[in-house]
């Protein structure tokens, strides 16, 4: 059962992310959906009292077009990723999954913001890759969590779905890794109980794989660079 607290933040998290869902109807231009995005991020982030560290911030580009991977733990998550990308003129895409759109919580935002639907209800995914290249062509990035839902288990990253190196090679997207090191659903939850504490969540930038190199699938690529068992 939620606390006071925890409903209060629950009502506050509904209102902002609506109120920024309603700001972006409309927007179509990349760097004000950028804007918007980071300008949500920023409030929902410092009202849960949680700064966001990146390391290696030097290896993140300043623009160009890449798939982005993340792995993924919390609701939070694409909030973290986009406060890592504040000094950079990145925008991408987010995949989105059927249920987000659908969403009272998240629906309005997600389908405003910038992001691709994919629905696996569908027995044929042609037009998701076809939206993806449409996007592409536009001059935007794709941003993916490869392991397809949040992790909840044990190990520190789920298995990847093939779709996200189809991805890469079908549009020539060189790939820019992003690593969460902290578990931000214990975070999250620890901040709804208390925000006073302030709480620091570690994101880690690799090297650009090029979407040519084959020598090692997307996941194993990945768990190399940020030495993952």
């Amino acid at each position: 059962m939620l606390t006071f607290h925890q409903a209060k933040m629950a009502l506050y998290a509904t209102f902002l992310t609506n109120y920024y869902g309603y700001k972006s109807i409309g927007v179509t231009n990349s760097m004000d959906r950028k804007k918007i995005r980071e300008e949500y991020a920023t409030t929902i982030l410092k009202k849960l009292n949680i700064q966001i560290k990146v390391i290696n911030a030097h290896k993140i580009p300043k623009n160009g077009q890449y798939l982005l991977a993340s792995n993924h733990r919390s609701v939070i998550d694409p909030l973290i990723v986009e406060m890592a990308l504040m000094e950079s003129e990145l925008f991408g895409l987010w995949i989105a999954k059927k249920e987000l759109y659908n969403s009272f919580f998240f629906g309005l935002f997600v389908r405003n913001t910038g992001t691709v639907l994919l629905d696996r209800d569908k027995s044929q995914m042609g037009d998701f890759f076809k939206d993806i290249k449409t996007h592409v062509k536009n001059g935007d990035s794709i941003f993916i969590f490869p392991e397809g839902t949040r992790n909840k288990g044990s190990e520190e990253l789920g298995e990847f779905k093939e779709g996200s190196k189809i991805i890469a090679i079908k549009n020539r997207l060189d790939i820019l890794p992003i690593h969460i090191k902290n578990d931000a659903n214990d975070i999250l939850m620890a901040s709804l109980q208390d925000e006073k504490k302030l709480r620091v969540i570690e994101i880690e930038v690799g090297d650009i794989i090029s979407y040519r190199d084959k020598s090692l699938s997307l996941e194993d690529a990945y768990k190399k660079q940020f030495n993952i068992k």
